[in-house]
């Protein structure tokens, strides 16, 4: 069903009947393991280099990577605890180049790091409320929403939203404001070079610049799916990555609500697509308690869409910590990996790179490491050939 206008998403909730009924509410088949090699130690590091929390992973058209890293000690500065983010380029053999950025005042707890198609590196900043372009040679190009002074007690904390910080305030959020984030998360871009910025933990939204970085519209507020993931269209908790196909379709992780959220570029809600592979509900969380009730749809962290003939999208969860393909209809074509601690396991994976079908770099954020992945899909379609 294709909704017209954002505004009228509320009225229309009923008349959903509701579009993905068969996709959610029950576990769906069980796609094919992908057989996949694991390289941790790709990146060439020292014992002065040691990675901390790895939020984001970018690559560019040269296969140059960025890491966002999180040492927990680059400065000090006005946001919970210390202000923490390290921008470290490698080239593609994993050799270590340079830091980018330090320094930059719009970087203080950075959230997502993606490179668009002129090699710009563009940096998502969660806890300055900024969203910057850096060019090649790594100089701030643009900049877009505004970071607070430095307030020792962040504004939000006290309950308007306005500030960073990792706590977030109570529904209701607060209104929106042209231009300005609240913990902004992820970017991506349409054919017209268009930017889409999911916005985020506190404003729970879609905002849309043109190419120049004019503000254009918004789409989305904060609020839950109801009973079933499949309800509410429109309604964000914590659109935590975001990802525009070669159609112009919208692709929004939001992970509160567990599902993947599609939408035309003008913000009409397309589809769903649910992380509902069936699962192990026995096994213990890595982190966390193990829940009552498990759900079938696991939550939706990452967005990786990519650029080959055929386009395919990754996603991935936290719990049971699998990565999954999908074809752009939302078919789940495949699925691999578990959380955990060992190679070829994760934990909390933050971020996604996919430069080709068949080779994702993984921020593996609490194991403090980035997995590049090798797949097999080949060898997964020939081993359920098998056992049929």
């Amino acid at each position: 069903m294709r909704i017209a206008k954002p505004s009228s998403f509320p009225s229309l909730l009923f008349a959903l009947p509701l579009l993905a009924a068969s996709l959610c509410g029950q576990p769906g088949p069980t796609p094919p393991t992908i057989p996949f090699d694991s390289d941790p130690n790709f990146l060439k590091l020292n014992a002065q280099m040691n990675l901390g929390e790895v939020l984001g992973v970018a690559v560019n058209s040269k296969g140059s990577i960025v890491v966002l890293n999180h040492p927990g000690s680059a400065t000090s500065g006005p946001l919970f605890g210390n202000a923490t983010t390290q921008l470290l380029e490698f080239d593609a053999t994993g050799k270590f180049v340079r830091e980018i950025g330090r320094g930059v005042y719009g970087l203080g707890y950075a959230h997502s790091v993606r490179f668009d198609k002129y090699d710009n590196l563009w940096v998502v900043d969660k806890g300055t409320n900024a969203v910057m372009r850096f060019n090649p040679a790594g100089m701030v190009t643009l900049n877009l929403g505004r970071r607070v002074e430095g307030p020792e007690e962040p504004e939000y904390h006290r309950g308007n939203g306005i500030g960073g910080g990792a706590t977030r305030p109570a529904f209701p959020a607060p209104p929106h404001v042209d231009g300005y984030f609240r913990a902004p998360s992820d970017v991506a871009w349409d054919s017209d070079e268009n930017i889409y910025i999911s916005d985020g933990y506190i404003n729970s939204r879609v905002a849309k610049f043109d190419k120049h970085g004019n503000w254009v519209k918004s789409w989305g507020e904060r609020g839950t799916s109801g009973v079933h993931a499949n309800e509410n269209p429109s309604f964000f908790n914590t659109p935590h990555n975001i990802g525009v196909d070669r159609q112009n379709n919208v692709y929004v992780a939001d992970r509160g609500n567990r599902r993947i959220q599609v939408f035309d570029r003008d913000g009409n809600f397309q589809r769903f697509i649910f992380l509902n592979a069936p699962y192990d509900k026995t096994r213990h969380p890595v982190l966390g308690n193990k829940p009552a009730n498990p759900p079938d749809e696991t939550l939706a962290w990452t967005i990786c869409i990519t650029q080959g003939p055929t386009q395919y999208l990754y996603s991935s969860d936290a719990e049971p910590g699998r990565i999954y393909k999908f074809s752009l209809d939302g078919k789940m074509l495949g699925m691999l990996g578990e959380s955990g601690h060992d190679v070829k396991q994760f934990n909390w994976i933050h971020g996604l790179a996919c430069p080709s079908d068949n080779t994702l770099y993984v921020a593996d954020m609490n194991n403090w490491r980035v997995q590049k992945l090798t797949l097999h899909p080949d060898q997964a379609k020939a081993s359920a050939g098998g056992a049929k």
